[in-house]
């Protein structure tokens, strides 16, 4: 099975998918008028004004949920790997994605936001509804793939990398042993998500932002006092990023694919993963929450990653693999797996006996928050998989158990072995939902257009899915019908959260042509 899983993993995770995101990235950056740069403020003032309702969550706690999938056991053992495998140019490149991507996040997301659906009295939504809705019943088969695909990975795969490193980290913090720290996180997880949708938005919300700061500064910290190695590190990252620098110049082929591989794994561009969080936030215009989880990307990679790559090259601690796949180009940390080890011994080398213990913290709070989001995202693929309420109940429940134990499971595996399996499962949702994107781009520039024709004549943007020909944005049309009747923004969206029935079950009408 390794084997298959290998294999299987060259060929999707090949110049192709590398190629074919940077230039959707672009493509949408080009046709959105380059929204990652002019729209940071509407980015940030998202997170700072929207609200809640009994449906869904607020902006920010569908900022969080969706950051906090993507702040997890990529930021520190994906860089690691990253630079292991693609020497100190893989960080550059992981720049590079997270820019160019930031505008395919946000269209994933405004799309989930447009397509959403009411279940169970939440609301729901993400690729496999917006490949369904705004495609048609032709491409039912394509909404199943990644439905199927999401829960397996969610629930199977990719819980076995984030218990695997806390176990590392924490064995190497305390020397605890990893079966009983898999037990422990799979308890403190079922505990969490039978709580509901609610608390879990709650919980990850005041975990996420204190996590990632506390994170940041501390690394921040060790770079600073590493001051003098600055200038020759930064030099290091752009000469190896294009294959310029002595040493590892010649792994300028590795450098992007790690790079580009490990950042879509952290920042999940192009995933859709962040998308089924972003269906769950109210807001007034898609656009909106397509804005928050954009920003989102830059949080994880600019601020989160970049600090994890840079005490790692400050204090070189770190060695990269050379171009036969066995022998290594350096030797600061022989014998020492890339992952979180290495950011411990980074921190240590400024924080004497300080950095193993407060890395282990970090890196169990990134994988417990992320853990928590692929409940949600799997939840959301049952919901769509399974109609009736009563199997897909049962379901749910059967999902969570499996993901914790899945939990267990990895906490005593290799950590090659569980990176190929997490890369296999992120892999194939990735291919399903980037040829959904680039169906669906016309839907999603339509929505952008229509956000910014609103902002320009002062407009607080509201949607009116007939003005971009969204024929089966139903809640949508519900929100808007309410809004001629009252002329409350806030208003019409708390009635419909409030009244409106569940969606799921409404006839589809098929799409206009494109």
């Amino acid at each position: 099975m390794e084997n298959f899983i290998t294999s299987a993993n060259e060929l999707m995770w090949s110049l192709t998918m590398v190629v074919g995101l940077l230039a959707l990235g672009l493509y949408f950056t080009i046709r959105m008028a380059v929204p990652q740069v002019r729209l940071v403020k509407d980015m940030v003032g998202q997170l700072v004004h929207g609200g809640s309702s009994s449906a869904g969550v607020s902006s920010f706690q569908a900022f969080a949920m969706a950051l906090g999938g993507r702040i997890g056991v990529g930021n520190i053992a994906g860089v690691a790997a990253a630079i292991h495998l693609g020497g100190p140019g893989a960080l550059f490149w992981m720049w590079v994605t997270a820019i160019v991507g930031a505008p395919v996040a946000l269209a994933e997301s405004s799309l989930a936001q447009l397509y959403k659906h009411k279940i169970r009295g939440e609301y729901r939504g993400g690729p496999a509804y917006y490949i369904l809705e705004g495609l048609g019943r032709q491409w039912r088969w394509l909404a199943f793939a990644y439905a199927a695909a999401t829960v397996f990975a969610t629930v199977v795969t990719g819980p076995q990398i984030q218990a695997n490193a806390v176990t590392a980290a924490t064995t190497a913090a305390w020397g605890w042993d990893p079966l009983w720290v898999g037990v422990a996180m799979a308890a403190l997880f079922c505990a969490i998500v039978f709580g509901g949708m609610h608390r879990l938005g709650r919980t990850v919300g005041l975990v996420v932002p204190f996590m990632a700061a506390a994170y940041i500064l501390v690394g921040l910290f060790v770079v600073a006092m590493m001051w003098q190695q600055i200038p020759a590190m930064f030099a290091m990252i752009v000469e190896s990023a294009f294959g310029a620098h002595s040493i590892y110049g010649g792994i300028l082929g590795a450098a992007v694919s790690w790079g580009v591989r490990r950042a879509v794994y952290s920042t999940e561009i192009g995933t859709g993963s962040g998308a089924q969080a972003s269906a769950a936030a109210h807001v007034s215009h898609p656009v909106k929450q397509g804005l928050a989880q954009a920003f989102s990307a830059y949080v994880d990679t600019l601020f989160v990653c970049t600090v994890t790559g840079l005490v790692i090259l400050a204090t070189n601690s770190f060695d990269v693999l050379g171009p036969d796949g066995e022998s290594t180009l350096t030797q600061n940390l022989p014998g020492v797996d890339a992952g979180p080890a290495w950011v411990q011994a980074g921190v240590d080398t400024v924080l004497p006996a300080f950095g193993p213990a407060f890395v282990a913290v970090a890196v169990f709070l990134f994988s417990f928050t992320t853990l928590l989001s692929f409940s949600f995202y799997a939840e959301t693929n049952l919901a769509y998989l399974i109609p009736d309420k009563g199997v897909q109940k049962a379901c749910i429940a059967v999902a969570r158990v499996l993901l914790a134990a899945s939990m267990v499971f990895g906490s005593v595996q290799t950590s090659a072995f569980v990176w190929s399996l997490a890369d296999f499962g992120v892999g194939l949702y990735t291919w399903v939902n980037i040829l959904a994107l680039v169906l669906l781009s016309p839907m999603a520039i339509r929505l952008m257009k229509d956000y910014d024709r609103q902002r320009r004549a002062g407009q607080d943007p509201i949607l009116d899915p007939d003005t971009i020909g969204a024929r089966n944005a139903h809640l949508w049309r519900q929100v808007h019908a309410e809004y001629q009747r009252t002329g409350d923004v806030q208003a019409a969206m708390d009635h419909v959260a409030d009244t409106a029935p569940d969606t799921r079950s409404i006839a589809i009408v098929p799409p206009r042509g494109r």
